[in-house]
């Protein structure tokens, strides 16, 4: 009898940005890496023969938490990839319900003639995981082997090994990240013995903890996810200005002159430089907030900058401005930007608090300005950390 220990990879941008990463080749957050902590405490006591991750960088990432304690290669399968979503790969959930709301509710419903477009639909999904899974367990009798795989690919295995049928499959309750499913395999039949435990979690690190979208009880507030577009200079100029002065008055108080021609010039060479310049966030139909980007400033050091990010007053407190940052890593990654900067007053407590937690610190000081700020930086490039050890991305 083999045992199988299916683990979901840690918390990745996905999760966090709330964007639609199924092959896109995303990493693992700041809370992620807590979590691999715990999942590498978790399986301190417990033999494993072999270690099998997706090819990609979250599943192989999280994969470390097993591997590296107990000295064993960490062996690469595609077929334990998530679900290939084709055009809708990395963009933002917001985008997709405003965009095609009926297709996104038949994904939601995991509705078995749903497909992606220009990608898998559910049945695919589940044949490429399940002979994956059996493939690796043939290859290994009568011994422990832990398989990193994905939150919808693991849902379909629990689908087909449970015998779902396709009705019923958004019955099958989502993991949460770094969850355990503990099944066993004799040679031809595969059995659940343990399903998307998360006992390792404490509720502070817990991914599905903080996020609504899965709860069938709506026992918290549904999720906003947020969808974006270029601003239209020629009519939401004012739009603009508005939120700068409302954003500089909240900081630095009446006391400082407000520079509304030098902000709004600024605004203009990074909208002569992209169309998305000044970026406006919606969620639904209401303006949520907005931010800009400079594709020019810290180009040599392989940097995006961002110069201005800003909530709403109505949305503030909804833990919105991590989804902007999240537009902005999408906007410079492509471009070859290994890094984000922004500036901030160091008096600014909310803002250093928000970014500190998602991963910016402090590389400098720019008293050149209007104001003396720090610059904050954040690493978006393929590094990964696990309980204190700085290595370079596995590359399976």
């Amino acid at each position: 009898m083999t045992t199988i220990y299916l683990i979901r990879h840690a918390e990745a941008e996905g999760n966090l940005y709330r964007r639609i990463h199924g092959w896109y080749d995303s990493l693992i957050t700041e809370n992620g890496y807590r979590q691999i902590e715990a999942l590498e405490e978790r399986f301190r006591g417990v033999h494993i023969d072999a270690v099998y991750s997706s090819d990609l960088f979250r599943t192989r990432t999280t994969a470390q938490a097993v591997c590296v304690p107990k000295g064993l290669e960490l062996r690469t399968d595609p077929g334990l990839r998530e679900m290939n979503l084709g055009d809708w790969e990395d963009l933002p959930f917001g985008e997709v319900r405003h965009r095609w709301p009926e297709e996104m509710d038949r994904f939601n419903r995991n509705d078995d003639s749903w497909s992606a477009p220009g990608g898998e639909d559910f049945y695919q999904l589940g044949e490429r995981i399940e002979q994956a899974v059996r493939r690796i367990a043939l290859n290994h009798p009568n011994q422990t082997v832990a398989l990193f795989s994905h939150g919808m690919a693991i849902r379909q295995l629990i689908s087909r090994v449970r015998e779902v049928p396709p009705a019923d499959w958004y019955t099958v309750p989502h993991g949460d990240n770094t969850a355990v499913t503990r099944l066993t395999f004799d040679g031809e039949r595969l059995a659940i013995q343990l399903e998307l435990d998360n006992a390792h979690l404490p509720e502070a690190i817990s991914t599905l903890a903080r996020q609504a979208w899965w709860r069938k009880d709506k026992s918290k507030s549904e999720d906003v996810n947020l969808w974006y577009r270029p601003i239209c200079w020629e009519t939401e100029k004012d739009l603009y200005r508005q939120a700068r002065q409302d954003a500089w008055t909240a900081i630095h108080g009446e006391g400082l002159p407000f520079d509304g021609a030098g902000f709004l010039a600024d605004a203009e060479d990074c909208l002569s430089r992209t169309p998305w310049g000044v970026t406006l966030a919606f969620a639904g139909e209401s303006l949520a907030g907005m931010f800009q980007i400079d594709p020019e400033r810290y180009r040599e050091d392989n940097a995006g900058y961002i110069p201005f990010c800003y909530i709403v007053p109505e949305r503030r407190g909804q833990s919105l401005g991590v989804q902007l940052i999240g537009q902005a890593v999408s906007v410079f990654r492509p471009m070859g930007r290994d890094r984000l900067r922004l500036r901030c007053a160091p008096y600014n407590a909310h803002a250093q608090h928000f970014y500190r937690k998602y991963g910016f610190v402090k590389i400098g000081d720019d008293l050149g300005g209007r104001v003396p700020l720090e610059l904050l930086e954040k690493y978006i490039g393929r590094q990964t950390r696990l309980s204190g050890r700085e290595t370079e991305g596995y590359r399976g």
